[in-house]
């Protein structure tokens, strides 16, 4: 879990960067996604750093550079797009409460700091749309490697399980997004839902439950 999170905000920073270049109008936003940065990196540090170990039998295959650069890889995509759908509702909310007259309290007082709502809304949707489809080509692959491993493609395990959710809840978002009927914040919510399932399969899956994937080593 040490080196994967590693990895994981590594592809996050250069995302972001990259982002940046593109979009300048978005610079506003580095700050909250360096702050999701240096929580996950402080995590990392303190809790799930144990001594390197050589790979258990079921690891050494060549679909370990595959399934898990996938994963990896949208894994930090999706934590960019899970920025800009929080703050996407902070700023919607702000609008909101601005239109209506009400009071504005926090967060939504960080509103004004933000691109408008819309800005944010088209953002997040573009970023799950290009995480999603190596979301899902991770789990195919991580299927294929099961396959080879254990001689199943596919058997319910907690991990499997979980990445199988997420998997549906950003599914479940991005046919809300192309639903004209759908409201925009409610979509956006199934975005940040998703990445709550990304969380409880990295770190509640991987620590508390046991299963054919628990390899992270922290007691």
């Amino acid at each position: 879990m040490y080196e994967f999170i590693i990895a994981v905000t590594l592809v996050c920073a250069i995302g972001w960067m990259g982002l940046v270049l593109r979009r300048p109008a978005v610079r506003p936003l580095g700050l909250f996604v360096t702050l999701v940065l240096v929580v996950l990196l402080g995590v990392d540090l303190v809790v799930l750093r144990t001594a390197v170990e050589p790979l258990v039998p079921a690891l050494n295959s060549y679909w370990l550079k595959i399934h898990v650069t996938l994963a990896i890889t949208a894994s930090g995509t999706f934590m960019i797009g899970f920025c800009a759908a929080a703050l996407h509702l902070v700023r919607a909310g702000y609008e909101r409460r601005v239109a209506e007259k009400r009071v504005v309290g926090f967060p939504y007082t960080l509103g004004p700091r933000l691109p408008v709502a819309e800005s944010l809304e088209r953002l997040t949707f573009r970023i799950h749309a290009f995480a999603f489809p190596i979301w899902t080509l991770a789990i195919m692959c991580g299927a294929i490697w099961a396959e080879a491993a254990w001689g199943r493609y596919w058997g319910w395990d907690p991990k499997e399980t979980w990445s199988f959710i997420a998997w549906i809840v950003y599914a479940a978002y991005l046919h809300a997004r192309a639903t004209p009927s759908v409201r925009r914040t409610a979509a956006t919510w199934l975005a940040v839902a998703g990445w709550a399932m990304m969380m409880v399969n990295l770190f509640v899956i991987n620590i508390a439950v046991a299963g054919m994937h628990s390899y992270a080593g922290v007691k």
